[in-house]
């Protein structure tokens, strides 16, 4: 069966913290599956958007559990790597009382960081229509070379790029570093998926969140930016070179009640790849827009805050992952009300 999304990266295990506060006062976590690509890669399959997911785990016992749980959630196996030589990277979350998150990382020398360039062949490209990155698997070790190898053979073989800078700060002690290295990935992005503050650090500058996108596409070759913001929903911002309408729309989220905002942003990101590969409305289930395809992208930023959204109803990142049923029923719950 051709798939035609590939997502590229880290699969890791996050301790979730039974209690908010800093680390050093949490008594206790929970093991959850995580690592952004492959939430992504997990989320899109539960959208019955199932991609092809290109990662490299340990051969440890953390890493045959994120094996079998990514083989459970129908992900095909045939570009999961296992590392006989390096263990599985974790990370400990901890919460403050308002959900903002930070991560402490075990991460050297660990299997995400050692992708290899040219492990994803050229007829396995010539296959995909949309291929997705993070940020993180640019930090460090030979997986920064393979994913910006990887990205560089997509744009070649008429892929549409996606990119979630996802900035982790404990990853990259030289600032200067990641928006030096993130530029040589946007290179070859046409769609982005982050915060203001992530479009900052890489240099880009505006008033308002619209602003600061639109810098990013002027800048080339991006010609679509979704600016993410978290409980306060998304803008999303199209170029004249993109597939749809030129122009911007705000969407401002769902109100649920929020159990772990873990994960949300990689719910967001793959809502936003399979709405805008389904059309605009990730399936059907959208609210359909009466604007040909601007409608497109208005019903792409809907559909995504609603997957986000949902995602936070749940603890972990990959647990509360959400499925099409669920987003649907807030959709039209959100429809009914409004």
């Amino acid at each position: 069966m051709t798939r035609d999304v590939l997502v590229a990266g880290e699969t890791l295990i996050d301790f979730i913290p039974e209690q908010a506060g800093p680390l050093e006062d949490v008594a206790g976590f929970e093991r959850r599956p995580g690592g952004a690509p492959a939430n992504v890669a997990v989320a899109l399959a539960r959208l019955k958007r199932p991609p092809l997911f290109w990662t490299r785990i340990g051969a440890d016992p953390f890493g045959r559990y994120l094996e079998r749980t990514l083989a459970d959630h129908g992900l095909p196996d045939r570009l999961i790597e296992r590392d006989d030589g390096a263990k599985t990277t974790l990370a400990f979350v901890t919460h403050d009382e308002t959900g903002d998150r930070e991560f402490t990382f075990h991460r050297e020398g660990t299997a995400d960081t050692r992708l290899e360039p040219g492990r994803v062949d050229d007829e396995t490209l010539a296959d995909c229509e949309w291929v997705h990155a993070g940020g993180v698997a640019l930090a460090s070790g030979s997986s920064r070379a393979a994913t910006l190898d990887l990205l560089e053979r997509a744009a070649g073989a008429g892929c549409t790029i996606s990119f979630d800078p996802n900035w982790r700060p404990e990853l990259w002690p030289d600032e200067g570093a990641f928006a030096s290295v993130a530029a040589d990935a946007l290179a070859h992005v046409d769609v982005c998926f982050a915060t203001v503050d992530e479009l900052e650090r890489l240099g880009f500058a505006g008033e308002t969140p619209t602003a600061v996108a639109q810098a990013a596409i002027d800048d080339g070759p991006i010609h679509t930016v979704f600016v993410t913001r978290g409980s306060d929903g998304a803008v999303a911002v199209a170029g004249e070179d993109a597939p749809w309408t030129a122009g911007s729309v705000e969407h401002s989220g769902f109100a649920v009640d929020a159990v772990d905002a873990t994960g949300a942003g990689d719910a967001f990101v793959a809502g936003g790849i399979a709405a805008l590969r389904d059309g605009g409305d990730g399936g059907n289930v959208g609210a359909g827009g009466a604007d040909g395809d601007r409608g497109m992208l208005e019903d792409a930023v809907a559909f995504a805050n609603a997957v986000a959204a949902t995602a936070t109803s749940g603890r972990g990142a990959m647990s509360a992952l959400p499925t099409r049923d669920a987003v649907a029923a807030l959709l039209a719950e959100q429809r009914r009300y409004a």
